[in-house]
C-alpha cells in the first residue's frame, strides 16, 4: 500500500466516523441530512456526506434489508447506534464500489467503539448476511 493509499484509506475512516457521529446528531435532533450538514459552521469531509447522503437514499431498503435479516428484532429494539451503522454500511455498499471487506469491517469497529458490548457481533452477523444478497 503506498502513502497515498494509505492517506486515502484513513480519510475514509475519518469520514465514517464523522458520518456516524452527524448521522446520530440528526437522529437525536430529528434533522434530514441537509439540516445537520447547513447547521455546521464546516463542512465535513466529502465522503462523510457521500456516506450521509445515501444512507438517506437508501434507507428504505436499508431498513427492509435489516427487518429480513434480524430475526426476531423490530427496528425499534434495536440500538440506535447499531442501526445507523448498518444503514451507513448499507448505503455505502448499494452506491460505491468500494470492497465489501472493507464496509463490513469499518461498520463492525465503529459498531464495537460506539454502541453496546455485543453490537460488533450482531452488526457483523447482520451485514454479512446483507452483503451476500446484494452484492454477487
Amino acid at each position: 500500500m503506498s502513502a497515498r493509499d494509505e492517506g486515502r484509506v484513513g480519510s475514509r475512516r475519518e469520514a465514517r466516523e464523522r458520518a456516524i457521529e452527524l448521522g446520530y446528531e440528526a437522529h437525536t435532533r430529528g434533522f434530514t441530512v441537509d439540516e445537520i450538514l447547513e447547521s455546521l459552521p464546516l463542512a465535513p469531509e466529502p465522503y462523510a456526506v457521500v456516506l450521509l447522503r445515501a444512507a438517506e437514499v437508501e434507507r428504505s431498503r436499508a431498513d427492509q434489508l435489516i427487518k429480513d435479516t434480524a430475526k426476531g428484532w423490530t427496528l425499534e429494539r434495536m440500538a440506535a447506534m447499531d442501526l445507523l451503522v448498518m444503514r451507513l454500511a448499507i448505503g455505502e455498499m448499494l452506491t460505491t464500489d468500494v470492497p465489501t471487506g472493507v464496509i463490513l469491517a469499518e461498520a463492525v469497529d465503529l459498531a464495537s467503539r460506539y454502541s453496546t458490548d455485543e453490537s460488533g457481533r450482531f452488526v457483523n452477523g447482520v451485514l454479512s448476511a446483507i452483503a451476500k444478497e446484494v452484492r454477487s
